[in-house]
């Protein structure tokens, strides 16, 4: 009786078989949802060092400076929710491989835009 491998039916290249064998997260812990939900208050503004004159007419007039967040993993999740919170899919790459570098993947990068802004990479609009 012969056996038929239903699973590896065609030849693939080497390495391959790794690569599939290694799902990609596309989702985020509950922590990380509540940055991206905190991000949408933040201006694009918070992206940025504070110059000294913003900080001195900050502590003069009561107005304090957000802070960046202490874990560097985090940081990254805000800076690119904030980023999808006000431009969309418009992000600059400097953003995109901090993110990625960060430990984050494209498909969760996706996920973070398209649940901001409702829409869909293919055109589609999600309802809301």
């Amino acid at each position: 009786m012969a056996y038929l491998d239903l699973d590896n039916l065609f030849a693939s290249p080497s390495g391959s078989r790794s690569a599939a064998a290694i799902p990609v997260q596309a989702g985020f812990s509950p922590l990380e949802w509540s940055v991206i939900a905190l991000a949408r208050r933040d201006p694009l503004r918070s992206l940025g060092k504070p110059s000294r004159v913003s900080r001195a007419m900050g502590s003069l007039f009561g107005l304090g400076t957000r802070s960046a967040l202490a874990d560097p993993r985090l940081e990254a999740l805000r800076r690119m929710a904030v980023l999808a919170w006000r431009r969309g899919f418009a992000v600059p790459l400097t953003e995109i491989d901090r993110f990625l570098s960060a430990g984050f993947n494209e498909a969760q990068m996706e996920t973070l835009v398209e649940s901001v802004t409702g829409l869909h990479v293919g055109g589609r609009i999600a309802a809301r």
